[in-house]
C-alpha cells in the first residue's frame, strides 16, 4: 500500500515509519520541520515538508500523492503545548480529511487519547460516551478530541485508536521529560486517580496493525490501569527520586480505560504489558 504518514517525524511516527517500510509499503511522510526529512529518509520512507495548518499545502500533497491510506499522527506536545495541540486537532486534522475526501483515499487511522470518557466506575470501554459535559478546562482537551473524531469518521473506512498516555523515549514521561523532572522536584503528587499507560512502541505497532483492523474506535492501553498512588512512587522509584507526597481525591473522569477489544476482538498483544516493568524497561 501507498501510505502517507502525517507527523512521521514525531514520538509515534519515528516508529511507525521504519514499521511500514519494512512490512513493503510505499510510505510518505510529512514533517513540518526540514531538519528531520534526513531521519524519515534513512527509514527508508519519502519525505515531505508541509505543516499542518498549511490546507493548500496538505491539499496539494495528497492530490499529487493519492495514497491508499492516510496514517494521523499529528500532535504539538513537545513543550506541553496543549491549546496548539487542541487546534492541530480540530483544524490539522479538517485539512487532512477534506484533502484524503480529495485524492481518493480509501482509509484513515487517526490518534486520539483514552482518557476522554465521560466519569463512571471502573476502566472505560469504547462505547462510553466522551465526555461532552467537562467543565473548563477539561472541556478544550475534550471539545479538540469530539473535532477530531467527528471529522475522521466522515471518511467511511477509518480507525480511530484511542492511546492511554505515552510514555517511553521522547515523551513526557523519558529520563528528560516534563514529568519526570517534575517527579524529580517533588511537583508532582500522588493522588487516587487513575491512568492507563502506554509504551510509545507499543502505539506504534496498533498503528501498523490497523491497517487491517475494522472501523471504529479502538482503546490501545496496556493491561494495567492504576491510581497515581500506585504507579507514581514506582516510577519515581525507576527514575530514582524520592517518593512522591500523596495527595487525597480524583477527579470521577479519571478512570483508566479497557483493551479488553483490541486484545480479544483484534489480537493485539503489547510488547509492555504493564507499566509496573515498563517503566524500568523504559528508563535504563
Amino acid at each position: 500500500m501507498k501510505i502517507f504518514v502525517a507527523g512521521a517525524s514525531g514520538v509515534i511516527g519515528r516508529l511507525l515509519v521504519p514499521q511500514l517500510v519494512q512490512d513493503g509499503h510505499e510510505v510518505i511522510g510529512m514533517t513540518r520541520n526540514v531538519e528531520r526529512t534526513p531521519q524519515i529518509q534513512a527509514s527508508g520512507a519519502k519525505a515531505i515538508v508541509v505543516d499542518a495548518f498549511d490546507r493548500e499545502g496538505i491539499m496539494s500533497a495528497l492530490l499529487d500523492i493519492k495514497p491508499d491510506v492516510v496514517i494521523h499522527q499529528l500532535t504539538s506536545l513537545s513543550n506541553w503545548n496543549l491549546e496548539e495541540n487542541s487546534k492541530i486537532r480540530r483544524e490539522g486534522t479538517r485539512h487532512l480529511v477534506d484533502a484524503a475526501h480529495a485524492a481518493g483515499v480509501k482509509r484513515m487511522i487517526a490518534q486520539s487519547i483514552a482518557w476522554a470518557y465521560e466519569p463512571g466506575e471502573g476502566p472505560a470501554k469504547e462505547e462510553v460516551p466522551l465526555d461532552m459535559a467537562a467543565p473548563l478546562p477539561r472541556k478544550s482537551m475534550i471539545d479538540g478530541i469530539l473535532a477530531l473524531e467527528g471529522v475522521v469518521a466522515e471518511i467511511p473506512n477509518h480507525v480511530i485508536l484511542r492511546y492511554g498516555m505515552f510514555y517511553g523515549p521522547g515523551t513526557w514521561y523519558d529520563m528528560d521529560g516534563t514529568v519526570a523532572q517534575k517527579v524529580q522536584s517533588q511537583q508532582l503528587p500522588a493522588t487516587d486517580g487513575v491512568m492507563s499507560f502506554l509504551h510509545v512502541e507499543d502505539a506504534a505497532r496498533a498503528a501498523s496493525l490497523a491497517l487491517h483492523w475494522p472501523i471504529g474506535p479502538v482503546n490501545i492501553v496496556d493491561d494495567e490501569p492504576a491510581a497515581g498512588t500506585e504507579w507514581l512512587p514506582v516510577y519515581a522509584d525507576a527514575l530514582q527520586s524520592a517518593l512522591p507526597e500523596y495527595q487525597e481525591g480524583k477527579s470521577d473522569w479519571e478512570r483508566g480505560a479497557s483493551n479488553a477489544k483490541a486484545r480479544n476482538e483484534y489480537g493485539w498483544e503489547p510488547l509492555y504489558p504493564t507499566w509496573w516493568s515498563g517503566f524500568a524497561r523504559a528508563l535504563k
